[in-house]
């Protein structure tokens, strides 16, 4: 009997000097596993860190939704009083009457609110981000965008002086389209999508000219609006 109490006695002990090894084990990897997953969730944090900050170094983010909205505002205005004031809907590609100073005024006068007012608010949110409004990137915005609008801006000129004023709201658009998806590259992405909208848009009303004013209000107009929209909550709402 004392012979089986003592195996007894030695198998509970090696069967608890066993378990104890295999908890230490588990404990031991269950450690080293949470660590690891520590490592890899701060790593992948790290990396999101700096993708943002080469994000932010690289792309022009500051854009506003609200200035989206109030171009469109302001686009939809300008065209009421062409429309209802001043008598500018062209029917033809050649419009005897030409093209009034009272339109390039109107006109002028519009871009210079959709410019003031999205320098106003894009200022605003490179403040809230913490960010330079001026930097290296907004000066390859300026650029990339300045060299589709003056181009097109010297044809449009050109037309007006000629008389072929039914071409001036399509090709507005269609170079105004072409140096938004000229800068997508260095934007939020929404911005080539308007771009191409913008183009489209253009191509139409260079064959259905009769409806070049209308469809300048859909494109500068429910299109920037639109646009806005989206911007606003999807990136600042929040």
């Amino acid at each position: 009997m004392g012979e089986l109490l003592s195996i007894s006695i030695c198998v509970n002990f090696i069967n608890h000097d066993i378990l104890l090894h295999v908890w230490n084990f588990i404990f031991y990897f269950a450690n080293k596993s949470a660590f690891h997953m520590k490592e890899e969730k701060d790593y992948i944090k790290e990396i999101s860190e700096i993708r943002s900050m080469m994000e932010r170094s690289s792309k022009f983010l500051s854009l506003s939704g609200w200035a989206g909205i109030m171009a469109g505002i302001y686009a939809l205005a300008g065209v009421y009083v062409a429309d209802s004031y001043f008598g500018f809907n062209p029917q033809e590609i050649s419009d005897r009457g030409g093209i009034g100073l009272n339109i390039i005024l109107l006109a002028t006068v519009v871009l210079i609110f959709a410019i003031f007012t999205a320098i106003l608010l894009s200022y605003k949110r490179a403040g809230k981000r913490e960010e330079k409004l001026w930097n290296s990137t907004t000066r390859r915005l300026v650029i990339n965008m300045a060299i589709p609008l003056i181009s097109g801006g010297v044809v449009i000129l050109i037309l007006a002086f000629k008389g072929l004023v039914g071409l001036i709201a399509p090709l507005t658009m269609i170079f105004y389209g072409l140096a938004l998806f000229n800068v997508s590259g260095i934007t939020i992405k929404e911005i080539k999508g308007l771009g191409i909208t913008q183009i489209i848009l253009g191509l139409i009303g260079l064959y259905f000219v009769e409806y070049g004013l209308l469809l300048w209000a859909l494109g500068f107009g429910v299109a920037h609006i639109l646009y806005g929209i989206v911007m606003y909550f999807k990136y600042e709402r929040g």
